[in-house]
């Protein structure tokens, strides 16, 4: 498959300078008009804050492109005008020239082939809730492709203590940013260890650098909490996940659909706070990848 990596990109990685890959799904199908495009812009913000490039990631007219345009973006944010690519539709968004915001999975794929080291989303995929079957390809992904993640943990609709079990059993290692728990999107806290507590970027770099000597392939996800000031307390957004369960079962919602039909439903169930949660983990992982990016190209 043929990459377009913006000259930008290609000669940052060239001189070792600090990348960090940002995904598009959630322009496509994580957030609403015009939040959508307004957020990625944000994130790519932060991650020049931190010191670091964004290159953000998406399919444009069947071309996997690293290091989207603003007109790129706001392309790929127009309601219903691209596809959701994980990494089986790749190849078929590609072939078939259509555009496409792409998800962890597929990010991490094109970040790893332009020789970018550091991604960042909101939360990775797992396994769902009363399906331990259904799987999302983030996972395998991540068993299988060196890059640093940093995200919010898993989304909260999934099953927490299954997805970690999953990476857990693929040698997948799993680290807090400043604390012992998983994050669990919305909230602070899951209640289930992590592997370590990594107090820093600096840290977060040494256990990366220490995967790689050892020769790991697999990633090093990084759990960053959202702020405190902007989480929603588990107990209440749970009961708005279990609402927004049942709604999706009655209306036979399936598929790559699911995902996000639950994250808005449990924005409008919440008044709001989950969404505005939402934005704010983005940009705080953002903003952390970028301190892990320039931490490992000193």
């Amino acid at each position: 498959m043929t990459l377009a990596v913006s000259s930008e990109i290609a000669a940052a990685v060239r001189d070792g300078a600090p990348v960090v890959a940002l995904e598009t799904a959630l322009v496509t199908h994580g957030l609403p008009e015009p939040l959508n495009v307004d957020v990625a812009l944000r994130m790519e913000a932060a991650v020049r804050a931190a010191g670091a490039l964004p290159a953000t990631i998406g399919i444009v007219a069947g071309s996997a492109r690293v290091g989207l345009s603003g007109d790129e973006l706001r392309r790929l944010g127009r309601s219903g005008a691209a596809r959701k690519v994980s990494i089986r539709d790749l190849p078929v968004a590609v072939a078939q020239g259509e555009d496409g915001g792409t998800t962890v999975s597929a990010t991490i794929r094109l970040a790893h082939a332009a020789g970018i080291g550091v991604m960042a989303t909101g939360g990775i995929g797992g396994v769902h809730r009363g399906h331990p079957h259904d799987v999302s390809a983030d996972l395998a992904e991540l068993a299988r492709t060196p890059l640093v993640v940093t995200c919010a943990g898993a989304k909260a609709i999934l099953d927490l203590a299954l997805t970690l079990e999953w990476l857990e059993t693929r040698g997948v290692t799993v680290v807090g940013y400043g604390t012992d728990t998983f994050p669990a999107f919305y909230s602070r806290s899951s209640g289930l260890p992590v592997d370590a507590n990594a107090d820093g970027p600096e840290e977060v770099c040494r256990i990366a650098r220490a995967q790689r000597a050892l020769g790991f392939s697999s990633a090093l996800v990084v759990g960053v909490p959202v702020p405190e000031a902007d989480e929603v307390p588990a107990e209440e957004i749970e009961g708005a996940i279990v609402a927004a369960l049942a709604d999706a079962e009655r209306r036979g919602v399936t598929g790559a659909a699911v995902t996000p039909f639950l994250l808005r439903e449990v924005g409008a169930l919440t008044d709001g706070r989950a969404t505005r949660a939402n934005v704010v983990l983005l940009e705080r992982s953002a903003h952390v990848a970028g301190k892990i990016a320039v931490a490992l190209a000193s």
